[in-house]
């Protein structure tokens, strides 16, 4: 398997993968007992990855969100707990995810997905994306469940940090290609019925252009990866992600 073809097949089960702890019933037990909503705990458990940070660069690493949804995601909830602490709780709460989930996945599957997923983020330099970046401080986990379900997360996370990147290439502003990504999660970042832009031939050319530089950068960030280590992502990914249709804890 090449590397554009590993970009292809991981861009929407990765997505589906490395968010799927978020609003999961159990995740939003734990909000609960750190005195937190579920929205919350997402909001300071990614961006505190970054650290005690300050609201515009919250902004600009979740990109895509109506400012007054990042005021009410991290500004007004740091009041509520600490971002460095509740980042490090979120995680938890994504391997506890992950142990609910994976325990019908071959150990050495998961194993060597993280290893290759570990192996992308760290070859890339700093700066590129911001999460990526914060959740690299934390430490590897040695358990094969949890390291593979943070490279979930990791490449998640980056190739929405280049998403950002392609976005601003082409010249689209967030608004617009949140909008054109998914009209539903227009509304759920936070963005009104009087904002829905009028959607051009021009925006829409732009949104792909953007879409295909998204993917050549994900080509690029793969191709560090030797093709031993492309299965083994590709193998991880498609296991994982059959894996949620039907989830088996660990017992191991």
């Amino acid at each position: 398997m090449n590397a554009d073809e590993l970009a292809t097949l991981t861009a929407d089960p990765i997505q589906t993968l490395g968010r799927g702890f978020y609003f999961d019933p159990l995740t939003g037990v734990r909000a609960k007992e750190l005195g937190i909503n579920i929205f919350e705990f997402y909001g300071l458990g990614r961006a505190g990855t970054m650290g005690d940070v300050d609201t515009t660069t919250v902004y600009e690493a979740f990109t895509f969100f109506n400012q007054s949804t990042i005021d009410f995601l991290w500004t007004r909830a740091k009041s509520k707990a600490d971002p460095v602490a509740t980042a490090a709780d979120h995680l938890l709460a994504a391997y506890a995810f992950a142990d609910r989930t994976f325990g019908d996945v071959d150990l050495t599957v998961l194993a060597n997905f993280a290893s290759a997923a570990r192996k992308v983020v760290d070859a890339e330099p700093r700066g590129v994306c911001p999460l990526v970046d914060g959740y690299k401080k934390f430490a590897a986990p040695a358990n094969p469940v949890h390291a593979a379900y943070l490279g979930t997360i990791f490449l998640r996370e980056l190739r929405g940090g280049v998403h950002v990147h392609a976005v601003h290439e082409v010249g689209l502003t967030p608004l617009v290609a949140c909008y054109l990504e998914d009209p539903g999660t227009f509304t759920l970042h936070g963005y009104q019925a009087d904002e829905v832009p009028d959607v051009t031939k021009e925006l829409a050319d732009k949104k792909l252009r953007a879409e295909a530089l998204t993917s050549a950068a994900m080509q690029k960030c793969f191709d560090v990866l030797s093709d031993v280590e492309r299965a083994a992502l590709a193998a991880g990914t498609r296991a994982m992600f059959d894996a949620l249709q039907n989830p088996v804890p660990v017992t191991r």
